[in-house]
């Protein structure tokens, strides 16, 4: 099998349905699921129109950019690897540059900043490298120490995507978890101030 060989996943639906996205390296990063990413968007539906949508972990880009096919205003990427973030700024540049806007650098360390830039109400997409992967053991107690420092005002909807084996908490901080949806090894929990 040839080592260079570019992978790819369409988008799903909305403006840009069947526009194929590049995926980096399966060795950097983890893409979700087709499967999972209609679920989310089945379940957000138009409510994504107009509002911002925050990829925490942005890879690919798949969530996000599907978000923007999907009407959503703005979609904001954080991303630490540099070769997934040249496929990433790829991605984002073949849809529409004009309304992504991706930071280059760890979620644990730029994410604060990050949302001070992102104007209005949004959707919070978290998919961190699985634990399983070398030196990540604990981040869900990171990622769940972000999310309380998530101001309550930017927040629509905060949603994580985990391993099925790992229960998430019913409340983080003020958030409260809603839904639990789980696609073999992986899960979607959501969470909302309501």
């Amino acid at each position: 099998m040839q080592k260079d060989k570019k992978l790819f996943i369409q988008i799903n639906g909305g403006k840009y349905k069947g526009k194929k996205i590049t995926l980096p390296s399966l060795e950097t990063t983890r893409s979700s699921k087709s499967i999972l990413r209609e679920s989310l968007f089945n379940t957000i539906q138009f409510e994504i129109v107009d509002k911002n949508f925050v990829e925490v972990f942005g890879g690919s880009g798949s969530m996000g950019l599907e978000a923007l096919s999907r009407g959503a205003k703005d979609v904001y990427f954080i991303e630490k690897d540099h070769d997934a973030y040249a496929v990433l700024k790829k991605n984002a540049a073949s849809l529409d540059s004009a309304h992504t806007h991706l930071t280059l650098g760890d979620s644990f360390e730029v994410y604060e900043e990050v949302i001070k830039r992102v104007e209005g109400e949004s959707y919070f997409y978290f998919d961190p490298p699985f634990e399983i992967r070398d030196g990540m053991e604990g981040i869900y107690d990171k990622v769940l120490a972000l999310i309380e420092k998530t101001p309550q005002e930017k927040v629509i909807m905060i949603v994580i995507e985990h391993m099925t084996k790992i229960t998430m908490p019913e409340t983080i901080g003020i958030y409260k978890k809603k839904k639990f949806k789980k696609f073999g090894r992986s899960a979607l929990t959501y969470y909302d101030v309501s």
